[in-house]
């Protein structure tokens, strides 16, 4: 297939190399800064499980204008949320009516965003669990595990672009599905401002305790709406939370999987945070807040954590710090 990712920041030149790998012929559309990089070294991509691709710059197209969206048989967007609808429009422009529109996103608006502005055009929903960082120039690291998901439809496509190292399904409930990634991604927030590596994180009882907090408060407001969850853990969510508050020798060995990720790995925003970038604070714990507004529910947790991030300030919370 001929795919144009549209957005080469992290996800995208992760997926877009390793679909690169498997044959298919991939534009990357994005920023001069990175894809100058990706010109004079090739794109690494690697993995916590030892994973490493190299893909020659002659084996990708890339694109720094919106025409490199022309003749695309499929768009994956991989964009920040906050940049969704100038996607859009720029896929209006140069991208081939026909062409599926894929969202590989956080959050759960921007299927919706980009079919207010795409109407008529095919579009589909899609989660990505994992978490990818660069780590240096034309190199980018998967630091947890998890499959990408997204919205069944005509053709197949899930099928066409499912590899061994790229394993992709497809889902009927796939804002079920965003819902039970959201409810996880809560934590990217938590993981930003404790200043902490996942594991390290994950492994302090007091941390989990503030992240299981979080999620019976958003839980109950899903419940209270009536939003129905597909879990990304094998655990399912309602549980999630009594896990979390397990002393830590209990936790480390039933919750084993949600230990497979690199010792310093951080979540996504962290690493926003720590740039000065914007986050994607709205489209998490933003949604929750909202739906408890229409819902009336309180959610005091979800709106502090969002408050801090919006402050921005760069140093470490402790936990007593975020719930006064």
């Amino acid at each position: 297939m001929k795919i144009a990712v549209a957005g080469a920041g992290s996800i995208g030149c992760y997926c877009g190399a390793l679909l690169a790998f498997a044959g298919h012929d991939v534009t990357l559309l994005g920023r001069a800064r990175v894809l100058e990089a990706i010109r004079a070294q090739g794109l690494t991509v690697t993995d916590f499980s030892g994973l490493r691709r190299n893909v020659p710059a002659a084996q990708l197209t890339l694109a720094e204008d919106p025409v490199g969206l022309s003749g695309a048989d499929l768009v994956l967007v991989t964009v920040k949320s906050g940049a969704t609808a100038e996607m859009a429009t720029l896929i209006a422009v140069h991208a081939p009516a026909a062409a599926p529109v894929v969202s590989w996103q956080n959050g759960l608006g921007n299927a919706r965003t980009l079919r207010a502005s795409l109407p008529g055009r095919d579009i589909r929903a899609g989660m990505v669990p994992f978490n990818v960082v660069p780590i240096e120039q034309a190199t980018f690291h998967r630091a947890t595990s998890g499959e990408i998901v997204m919205e069944s439809g005509p053709g197949s496509i899930g099928t066409q672009l499912n590899t061994s190292e790229l394993p992709i399904s497809e889902s009927d409930q796939i804002e079920a599905v965003q819902w039970g990634k959201l409810v996880i991604n809560l934590n990217n927030a938590l993981n930003a401002l404790s200043g902490l590596t996942l594991q390290h994180q994950l492994l302090d009882r007091n941390w989990r305790r503030l992240m299981a907090d979080q999620m019976t408060e958003a839980l109950r407001v899903l419940k209270r709406a009536e939003i129905d969850i597909v879990p990304t853990t094998p655990a399912p969510a309602w549980v999630m939370p009594h896990i979390l508050r397990l002393p830590t020798p209990v936790f480390s060995r039933i919750a084993s999987k949600m230990l497979t990720i690199d010792p310093s790995a951080r979540t996504s925003m962290a690493y926003d945070l720590m740039a000065g970038r914007a986050t994607e604070i709205d489209d998490l714990q933003g949604e929750i807040i909202k739906l408890g507004h229409e819902q009336g529910i309180p959610t005091p947790i979800n709106s502090r954590v969002s408050d801090l991030i919006h402050q921005a300030r760069p140093e470490p919370f402790a936990v007593s710090q975020i719930i006064l």
